[in-house]
């Protein structure tokens, strides 16, 4: 089976990384936190020969979302269009009253108010297959109630969003936060992934685990 390999695109005002997923040599692909632009996204995305067959959120904050309802809409058009079956949207159970309020989303503050949706909620430790690749959801409430990250073990990947940063952690000061939570989180969920597990944080360069248990001041 064709090796796993990432992309990325920054986003929007606050830089967000957007990461699309895939099989090399295959078509299919997963997007993780659509930040903005969501038709700039899509045709990027199918000027380069992919076909979105999943969407993945990792928290629900007006940054990784405000391109989310574009792309899905986009995505769902073309399949009408071929036959297919529309794409899903998956996010941790947890988060959505945050995605359907505009002031705890902080989108409203931002100034472009902002609600959505998931096709899809899901828990701690379900397994999502989509475009012939497997991720394990990992809640790691902290940054937001509803906060998770996706573990791609054949790849050794962990897609993050703002929970874990390079030498860094995710910010506690907006709604449903909690920094005593997101280091247990941490701790607890994402420490014990073997060291060698690339981190792909929602904004800034990537790490692993073993950089993080070493360096990162937040979690000595």
């Amino acid at each position: 089976m064709a090796e796993i390999k990432i992309g990325r695109m920054v986003m929007g005002v606050c830089q967000t990384n957007c990461y699309f997923l895939y099989r090399e040599g295959e078509t299919e692909c997963i997007v993780v936190d659509p930040a903005d632009q969501g038709v700039s996204i899509y045709s990027a995305l199918l000027k380069n020969g992919f076909r979105v067959a999943a969407i993945l959120l990792t928290h629900g904050h007006f940054d990784h979302i405000w391109g989310l309802d574009a792309l899905r809409d986009a995505v769902n058009a073309a399949a009408e269009t071929e036959g297919l079956e529309p794409v899903k949207v998956y996010a941790h159970e947890a988060e959505k009253e945050l995605l359907q309020d505009a002031g705890k989303n902080v989108s409203r503050q931002a100034g472009r108010a902002c609600v959505t949706y998931a096709d899809q909620y899901v828990k701690d430790q379900d397994e999502i297959t989509a475009g012939g690749m497997t991720c394990r959801v990992i809640g790691t409430p902290g940054h937001t109630a509803g906060g998770c990250c996706y573990y791609f073990e054949e790849a050794g990947f962990l897609l993050a969003g703002d929970t874990l940063f390079a030498e860094s952690v995710g910010r506690t000061d907006f709604p449903t936060g909690s920094m005593g939570t997101l280091v247990r989180s941490i701790k607890e969920q994402l420490f014990v992934l073997p060291d060698d597990t690339k981190v792909y944080p929602g904004h800034g360069e990537s790490t692993t685990i073993g950089h993080e248990k070493e360096y990162n001041p937040f979690l000595s």
